[in-house]
């Protein structure tokens, strides 16, 4: 059956269907510890609240000082759907942004925002303190600050087992070193598309940290401080998060327009690469048997990371060209969805 044929399908079917690509769930919901639920400190939580979704959806920590954005900071109200209190701890003003009118008024900002679809991560992380040093595991008490940070910072993480097994491999020599190789290995079964490894310490009372993060062939490294782990960790994952975002964001000025063709489709396929080709502005030119074309906007590099993510294949420029469609049994040719002319070079092309 042909691709075409099931682009009249509803779009809430499409909605639901799985991706390679994690998307992260809550990403215009945003929690900010408070004091007191005094108006006054909702209002300065409020503020704060709307500074962290702007630099969760852009990556840019300089996006919250745009011009454009005065209007929405002087009134935050316009855009939230609800606000309430979340018990902790800490105890948290929790605020709900619309999507699409936070959407709207960051794009009309001149701002380039940073799809749903993001890099799933997997965190080694080892804490050396007075009580000695542990392997934080995946239903621990100590991986809630980590996990809320990195829901804060809008990335979607995972942790190990903490088993025996991995506690050999997460060693301090693993974790600061530059060969991912044996955390690669341990890594295998959780199917990941980014590693980060951490050391942390507490020293004189202060927590301090380094950090190493591959993606792909790419490593990140950087080194953080905080009064605690809670704060430690958000830290980390800012600074993950703001050396992250310029592969997959494309900025107003320097992205270029290209023609992108995906072979290998099918139904779910479609609903994801739309998804994925989101913050591109992707917009579906044709449609040809399982192959479909597409015009987007971002440079070559931040397009080949976003498809990497659903483990889509770049196309040589000698294999580029797909088979014709055969004749059928009574010699008639299969008619697809027709083409608009003029036909569109693609200049990139991936497949399944």
């Amino acid at each position: 059956m042909r691709l075409y044929k099931f682009l009249s399908v509803s779009c809430l079917s499409l909605i639901s269907l799985a991706s390679h690509a994690e998307t992260l769930n809550g990403l215009y919901q945003v929690l900010e510890p408070v004091a007191s639920q005094a108006p006054q400190e909702r209002d300065q939580a409020t503020l704060r609240a709307l500074d962290a979704l702007v630099l969760r959806l852009t990556g840019d920590a300089k996006a919250v000082q745009s011009p454009g954005l005065a209007a929405i900071r002087q009134d935050p109200q316009q855009i939230i759907l609800q606000y309430g209190y979340d018990a902790g701890p800490p105890e948290s003003l929790k605020v709900d942004f619309d999507p699409v009118s936070t959407d709207r008024a960051l794009r009309s900002a001149g701002l380039s925002l940073w799809g749903a679809n993001r890099p799933s991560i997997l965190g080694w992380w080892l804490n050396d303190s007075a009580e000695g040093s542990s392997l934080v595991g995946d239903g621990q008490a100590s991986a809630t600050p980590l996990r809320r940070a990195a829901q804060h910072r809008g990335l979607p993480l995972h942790l190990p087992l903490a088993d025996l097994s991995e506690q050999i491999v997460a060693t301090a020599p693993n974790l600061e070193g530059g060969d991912p190789a044996p955390l690669r290995q341990a890594s295998e079964r959780y199917g990941a598309d980014a590693l980060l490894a951490v050391h942390a310490k507490e020293e004189g009372g202060q927590w301090r940290g380094t950090w190493r993060l591959w993606l792909g062939d790419q490593r990140e490294q950087g080194n953080a401080e905080g009064a605690d782990p809670a704060a430690l960790a958000d830290t980390i994952m800012l600074a993950v998060s703001q050396r992250l975002a310029p592969r997959f964001v494309a900025k107003p000025g320097v992205a270029t327009e290209q023609v992108l063709e995906v072979q290998g489709m099918n139904l779910e396929r479609y609903a994801m690469l739309g998804r994925l080709l989101e913050p591109f502005g992707g917009q579906l030119q044709r449609v040809e048997d399982d192959r479909v074309v597409y015009r987007v906007s971002g440079s070559t590099e931040q397009l080949k990371a976003q498809l990497a993510l659903a483990k889509l294949q770049e196309i040589p420029a000698g294999e580029a060209v797909a088979p014709a469609a055969q004749p059928a049994a009574d010699g008639s040719v299969p008619v697809a969805a027709p083409a608009p002319a003029p036909a569109l070079t693609p200049s990139l092309r991936f497949r399944w």
